[in-house]
């Protein structure tokens, strides 16, 4: 499984494609739908400088965002990288998304589209 796949499968399910889209109350922003959490995460993990919502707007750096994110996380829960399945949930449930029952919806819709 690729991961320029699995993160369009992602972009179709979060924003349809749209760049643009603002959603969650304007909580969530861009293709891949990133939450400053995110951005706030994922530059205290690696003292990086993303800004929230510029950088979830831009299409190539919210992807950066995804895989850092995911495999953080990834590596941490498991040792390893994460598989398409655990990098979804995680993406879509947070750290522990790969624990909660809720995501498991979300990657059956991510599921589908892969195939």
């Amino acid at each position: 499984m690729s991961i320029t796949k699995l993160i369009t499968a992602i972009i179709l399910i979060e924003s349809g494609g749209d760049h643009n889209k603002i959603g969650d109350n304007g909580l969530s922003v861009g293709a891949l739908q990133i939450q400053e959490e995110v951005i706030i995460d994922v530059n205290g993990i690696y003292d990086l400088h993303y800004t929230w919502p510029d950088d979830a707007f831009n299409l190539e750096t919210s992807k950066d965002i995804f895989q850092i994110y995911t495999r953080y996380w990834g590596q941490q829960k498991f040792g390893r990288l994460p598989t398409a399945e655990e990098a979804a949930r995680i993406w879509n449930g947070g750290p522990d998304g790969n624990k909660k029952l809720t995501t498991l919806k979300y990657w059956d819709k991510v599921r589908a589209l892969l195939k």
